[in-house]
């Protein structure tokens, strides 16, 4: 069996929609010899070491920020399938009190990566010039909360908690973007190594569809293994999660899911001072 290294997030969504993957109830046959599957080596990681991992070019298939692209665009196609894009999904920034934008706007912001669509969003906004302060996502909420920094940028399931610990929105920064850009927000794409070739890329594009349709038919097959994961969120968190971020986007981009990741990447190159190839995702 031929073995691909896969890396993703340990987030219910990754984990809901991977599980059966990993875990090889679902398959998909190997081109490269017929009649045999694909197999996969997982690991899971933060977000932005994810990101890194695909600029460093350390696993052959990984999920990454949309943005994130922009440092791994040439060893690296997009998927069209079991990423995080949907309206309603964006990160949020968050502080302490009630503030508005020009409260926060010269404080030091904590950031869940320098290479996330969270950072981003929020230079796109060009409300923000403090510095920014990148820790990993599941400390920006404590940060802002034990008054470290005046104001946050949340992601995954910090949209959901925040208020529990006290603090209040500044700004929805998917709004913002869904409002300037008129196109839903892409957070999270699967990529795949190029020079894998397009029918082992494809074969992959098959496996991931197939774990998610298994997901969603059975959930209670990955509920263990998403719990297990999950940081010790509560069952309802792990839902609302799971509702907000695997979207019919995540089963395939289409046309409209596609032209929302471009709009970003144009973005995002720009700011990288970049040219984005025309080939982002498989022929």
């Amino acid at each position: 069996m031929r073995t691909l290294s896969l890396a993703i997030s340990p987030c219910p969504n990754d984990t809901f929609i991977f599980h059966a993957l990993v875990h090889g109830l679902t398959t998909a046959d190997d081109p490269e010899t017929p009649g045999e599957p694909l197999g996969f080596t997982t690991s899971l990681h933060d977000v932005e070491r994810l990101n890194a991992m695909a600029a460093n070019g350390e696993a052959d298939v990984v999920k990454i920020s949309v943005a994130a692209y922009a440092d791994c665009a040439e060893e690296y196609v997009s998927l069209r399938c079991g990423g995080a894009l949907g309206r309603g999904v964006g990160p949020l920034l968050v502080a302490g009190g009630a503030a508005r934008p020009e409260d926060v706007s010269e404080a030091p912001i904590a950031i869940p990566g320098l290479s996330t669509t969270a950072s981003l969003l929020l230079n796109l906004t060009g409300l923000f010039h403090g510095p920014r302060l990148p820790m990993r996502y599941d400390l920006v909420m404590d940060a802002v909360a034990s008054g470290e920094v005046a104001a946050g940028v949340l992601i995954h399931e910090g949209r959901f908690t925040y208020a529990e610990h006290g603090l209040h929105k500044v700004v929805d920064l998917g709004a913002w973007w869904e409002q300037a850009f008129e196109v839903p927000l892409p957070l999270g794409l699967i990529v795949a190594r190029r020079s894998l070739g397009a029918p082992t890329i494809a074969a992959v594009e098959k496996a991931v569809r197939a774990s998610l349709a298994h997901a969603r038919a059975t959930p209670a097959d990955s509920a263990a293994w998403i719990a297990h994961n999950a940081q010790e969120l509560s069952k309802d968190v792990v839902r609302k999660h799971i509702e907000t971020f695997v979207t019919e986007f995540s089963d395939d981009l289409g046309a409209e899911g596609e032209r929302a990741v471009r709009v970003l990447l144009a973005e995002a190159f720009a700011q990288a001072g970049r040219a984005m190839p025309q080939a982002i995702f498989p022929a």
